[in-house]
């Protein structure tokens, strides 16, 4: 009998942390699109040892910055690291409740099989676009952290005029590695990681030298959040050697 009610109590013990993984409060995540990748292969895993559910919004660093901002309810942050200085700043997120987790650099892509462009130097990079066809990046009016960059990079390069009738935005939130993809076209501009997210496209290369530019990415718990255990343990989740790997395979540096 004590072998039965064992069982018994086992199967109650189960039962019960079943039913506390469910009615567990959902974390609320504000994430840029280029940990979208990352997340998306890490997010079950969390979930599965956790008994947490997450919810996830995807954006730019700058909008999901400027909705925390204006008081929109989040419990973690995942962004530029500036911006999550500026949260840290305006006490969106506590100072200490915040980890730096990759470095990211900014590449270009073509069509899977295509040939690879000279990017060596900063002449043959000037030389590739405006060879190009055309080209896509994100609109720097979204305040994607690769495509406000690059559209400076064209003006500082001297060829923002040459190049701004061959350029194609895509959707926001979307990549523009999906245009090249799509045969839509010829060159795409943007966060080394996301590009990798995109099947049918071939990395070409960064960008070259001091043209280029390294966005580092972090993320923070929000002083306003209710959540704060499940908050620590996703943070605390997302500095595992485990998410460094994954991290790693999406492009992203870590060392």
């Amino acid at each position: 009998m004590t072998g039965v009610y064992g069982r018994i109590a086992a199967i109650a013990v189960l039962f019960l942390g079943q039913a506390a993984a469910a009615d567990a409060p959902e974390i609320n995540v504000y994430s840029t699109v280029a940990m979208r990748g990352v997340l998306e292969d890490v997010v079950p895993q969390f979930e599965k040892e956790s008994g947490q559910t997450l919810a996830i919004s995807w954006g730019t660093a700058a909008v999901l910055t400027k909705r925390i901002e204006a008081g929109e309810p989040v419990d973690v942050a995942i962004l530029t690291r500036p911006n999550i200085d500026t949260l840290i700043k305006d006490g969106k997120i506590a100072s200490g409740a915040e980890a730096t987790l990759a470095r990211s650099s900014i590449a270009v892509a073509v069509k899977s099989g295509a040939a690879k462009p000279d990017l060596s130097t900063p002449d043959a990079l000037k030389q590739t676009l405006l060879q190009a066809k055309s080209i896509a990046y994100s609109n720097p009016a979204s305040g994607g952290a690769s495509g406000v960059y690059f559209a400076k990079l064209l003006d500082r390069l001297g060829i923002a005029h040459q190049m701004k009738v061959k350029t194609k935005y895509p959707p926001a939130g979307g990549n523009s590695a999906s245009l090249v993809a799509a045969g839509e076209a010829e060159l795409a501009v943007q966060q080394k990681p996301e590009l990798l997210d995109v099947a049918g496209v071939d990395i070409a290369g960064l960008l070259p030298g001091d043209l280029n530019k390294v966005t580092v990415f972090a993320a923070g718990i929000t002083a306003a959040s209710a959540k704060t255990k499940g908050a620590q343990a996703f943070l605390k989740f997302l500095q595992t050697p485990e998410t460094a790997k994954v991290l790693r395979a999406h492009g992203f540096d870590t060392d």
